[in-house]
């Protein structure tokens, strides 16, 4: 089973939610399931239909969670010395060469990507465009509307 990176703080928010998933919505959605076999007649009991759908759904993210966390390589960017080299886990702070606006990037795992708090994917083309640059260099990224030149200002681990 091939293993995927993810960031210490990504592995946690995976940990809450499964958490929350076995502890809180398992336990509601079964309880749903029994209130709604109560009232009688399960053929035409949208209610029992709805919590039967519901549970299937959480009953496939947990298996999906835990089987992610079993193959995850969990990486602490604060533990990571690269020499100043892009890396997963590494804070990007670059310079649009056509516009001059400063932007902020971390590149962190599939799962807890969020582009609008800087978070980037690992395999989105801006982080496979930063992997192995330095402070200095210029990467090119192939974005929908042409190429975009960016200048790293500098790279940190936090």
């Amino acid at each position: 089973m091939a293993t995927f990176p993810i960031t210490k703080r990504g592995a946690e928010m995976l940990k809450a939610e499964l958490h929350r998933l076995k502890t809180v919505d398992r336990p509601n959605v079964i309880q749903a399931i029994a209130d709604a076999r109560a009232q009688g007649d399960l053929s035409e009991n949208a209610d029992y239909d709805a919590a039967k759908e519901r549970q299937g759904f959480i009953e496939g993210r947990i298996a999906e969670i835990e089987g992610k966390l079993s193959s995850a390589q969990i990486i602490d960017p604060a533990e990571v010395n690269a020499g100043g080299r892009v890396v997963f886990g590494a804070t990007v702070e670059l310079e649009d060469e056509d516009s001059g606006n400063p932007v902020t990037y971390q590149i962190v795992g599939e799962d807890e990507a969020d582009i609008k708090l800087g978070l980037v994917n690992i395999g989105s083309p801006i982080a496979r465009a930063l992997i192995g640059k330095e402070e200095g260099d210029v990467a090119e990224v192939q974005a929908p509307g042409g190429v975009r030149r960016y200048e790293i200002v500098a790279v940190r681990y936090e």
